[in-house]
């Protein structure tokens, strides 16, 4: 079973997956909400438990890793947004989000790129 952060968790991981190992104090510094230092530390513990992060330590500190992966969580975080959100139709989502988003070029070329390569695919 794939495990799903809450908010606050997904928001510790991102700092993690950029740096790939951090302290307590270096997560506490860079995340956005104010929180109290002791709260970052809970959070962190609770995560160990739950197997999202593990922890080495290094003098008196601990570093802490993550042992889930960014792709894969992001991937279990949309399918399940997709299902609850747009009754499991990706087609409705990438409507809507073309539709209320300003679309570069750029990123119109990488859309029918892969529209291409899914049809490539299926052929």
């Amino acid at each position: 079973m794939e495990k799903k952060p809450t908010e606050s968790e997904l928001e510790i991981l991102q700092i993690l997956w950029r740096r790939k190992a951090a302290t307590v104090k270096e997560i506490h510094e860079e995340l956005k909400r104010d929180v109290g230092y002791t709260t970052t530390l809970k959070m962190l513990q609770l995560m160990f438990e739950k197997g999202l992060v593990t922890r080495k330590e290094e003098g008196r500190s601990h570093q802490y890793l993550p042992l889930v992966e960014e792709t894969s969580t992001q991937h279990t975080l949309l399918e399940k947004f997709i299902d609850t959100t747009y009754r499991g139709s990706a087609s409705r989502l990438v409507m809507q989000a073309l539709g209320n988003q300003e679309v570069s070029k750029e990123e119109l070329d990488e859309i029918k790129r892969l529209i291409q390569s899914l049809e490539n695919k299926q052929l």
